[in-house]
């Protein structure tokens, strides 16, 4: 996949507590035994794994309402657990882990409760917020065709990016709209431009690395010896769209996660804009970062557009 959940990855990091967020306070009393404790544990344990994965990621998610950051690094840990299975867990029989955990995946959701600490959060987050089935099913199935898929024609190319990226990002309104079923509804092109925005833009500063690391292109019929400025220029003005797309929608989240939303669009904008500026054989040979220091610029510049309402 080589991807990260699409709706706020890589934003800069901010000062942070050494143990993760889950919630503003804990009743002990509650949580002393049974359910009530173990989807604490849960939850904690989904914090835990977004620390653990992308700093950034997790620094980002204090730019949300604290209502809306548990259930946000669920969505993360189950996409996380999800796309480590395909990409980096060579020395064991992937096809086998990767069943069994989408197996369990189902089992948790419909039973609401795993043993997997991880998919157990995940459950939590699925039916506290309303999700829809069919975005963790075509999420899971897109995952699975990265264990032996490394080409795709336009079809499979947009398929795939739907499953991976878009549907990632509805979950995450789901969150965000908290129950708004119209909002949900009138936001959900837009969330689903975004997360094509951010994955196209991972799959082409990536570009060499999926290649030579994993033997896999995700771009429709390019051949990676012929990559050039006219095949660069096409990427990206797919991508221009539905960034312009995307940005028609992130002005009418709620404030209470359009800040963390609007600062991931940002620094991806800000990324797309370096990638842009580049030679394309530049693209085949180095992975594309943004600097600490500009990242933090970024923040600081988002942060005062927000609070002044001059998004």
């Amino acid at each position: 996949m080589n991807a990260r959940l699409p709706i706020l990855e890589a934003v800069p990091e901010v000062e942070t507590e050494t143990t993760p967020e889950v919630s503003r306070a804990v009743d002990s009393q509650m949580l002393d035994t049974g359910k009530p404790l173990f989807d604490h544990v849960s939850q904690q344990c989904s914090a835990l794994t977004t620390k653990a994965y992308s700093t950034s990621f997790s620094s980002g998610i204090r730019l949300l309402a604290p209502e809306l950051r548990g259930p946000i690094h669920a969505v993360y840990g189950f996409v996380r657990f999800a796309d480590e299975i395909v990409d980096t867990f060579h020395d064991f029989d992937k096809a086998v882990l990767f069943e069994r955990f989408k197996a369990d995946t189902y089992r948790a959701i419909e039973e609401r409760i795993s043993l997997n600490p991880i998919l157990n959060s995940f459950q939590w987050a699925f039916h506290s917020f309303d999700m829809d089935i069919a975005h963790v099913e075509k999420f899971l199935a897109s995952m699975e065709r990265d264990l032996d898929q490394t080409a795709y024609d336009r079809d499979g190319y947009d398929d795939y990016i739907v499953g991976s990226a878009e549907v990632v990002g509805l979950m995450c309104l789901s969150v965000f709209v908290q129950g708004d079923k119209d909002r949900y509804q009138a936001l959900l092109p837009h969330a689903r431009s975004l997360g094509a925005a951010f994955q196209k833009i991972n799959f082409l500063r990536d570009i060499q690395a999926d290649w030579s690391g994993l033997g896999r292109t995700y771009f429709p019929g390019l051949d990676l010896a012929a990559f050039d400025s006219a095949a660069k220029q096409q990427i990206e003005a797919e991508i221009e769209a539905d960034f312009k797309h995307a940005y028609e929608g992130i002005i009418r989240l709620p404030k209470s996660s359009r800040l963390g939303v609007y600062m991931a669009y940002i620094y991806y904008m800000r990324l797309f804009k370096k990638i842009q500026r580049l030679h394309h054989s530049r693209i085949m040979e180095d992975r594309i970062r943004i600097p600490n220091r500009q990242k933090a610029a970024l923040l600081l510049g988002s942060y005062v557009k927000h609070q002044f309402n001059l998004l």
